[in-house]
């Protein structure tokens, strides 16, 4: 089996459905929900920068709306990589877009989108815990696939690139970026329960209070 082809055909098919960036990676450490599925698969999708300029110090309704459907995207994208996948003879999991383990582990998931993102060589996790991909910054939501059909990235890692900025840091309302450069794989370096509970203390008018991107919109990568 040429798994240069299959490479070439996942990512041009991806990109068919909507995909900006795509990138194939093996785990260092596969995801406990499945053990055997020792490569990853990151997708991104770009967000619109109209959007974005609607953005000022707090999130819009034109961005919550936005979110929400490029959630449901990249979710439609995956899905149907996994079919293809699977109809050549391999395993593949779809991981939710927006993913969450429930009320005992609110801000996990399965697996980080952004670990699988980076060991693709997409790009470096930055000071706000955010995805920055080389294309575009942070202006990005992701998806993975687990799986066992075994493509490895032919990228390097990126070095971090955020320096001595703390323009994200200064502008979060909630106080919930520490300013500090995570490792390579972007451990956590935000107070994840902090940004959320500010969140839905004060943005319930907007929807369900679990977006902001007020970070997204202040960082200098990102040229909004």
């Amino acid at each position: 089996m040429n798994y240069k082809d299959i490479k070439i055909k996942l990512e041009n098919l991806a990109k068919s459905l909507g995909a900006s960036l795509v990138g194939f990676c093996k785990l260092d450490k596969p995801s406990k929900y499945a053990p055997s599925l020792n490569y990853g698969i990151s997708i991104a999708v770009k967000l619109s920068d109209a959007v974005f300029k609607t953005i000022e110090d707090a999130p819009s309704f034109m961005y919550f709306q936005h979110y929400r459907t490029a959630n449901a995207l990249l979710d439609q994208i995956a899905f149907r990589l996994s079919q293809k996948i699977e109809e050549l003879g391999f395993l593949a999991m779809p991981i939710a877009a927006s993913q969450s383990l429930g009320k005992n582990s609110p801000y996990n998931g399965a697996i980080a989108h952004k670990t699988v993102a980076v060991l693709s060589g997409l790009g470096f996790v930055g000071k706000s815990g955010l995805f920055l991909s080389n294309e575009y910054g942070s202006k990005v939501r992701l998806v993975t696939i687990l799986t066992n059909l075994p493509i490895e990235s032919d990228l390097p890692i990126i070095e971090n690139g955020c320096g001595d900025c703390e323009i994200c840091k200064n502008a979060c309302p909630a106080g919930a970026i520490f300013g500090e450069k995570p490792n390579a794989l972007g451990e956590r370096n935000i107070d994840a329960e902090l940004c959320s509970n500010y969140m839905k203390s004060n943005f319930q008018d907007i929807g369900r209070g679990s977006v902001c991107g007020i970070c997204i919109k202040v960082c200098p990568k990102n040229n909004l």
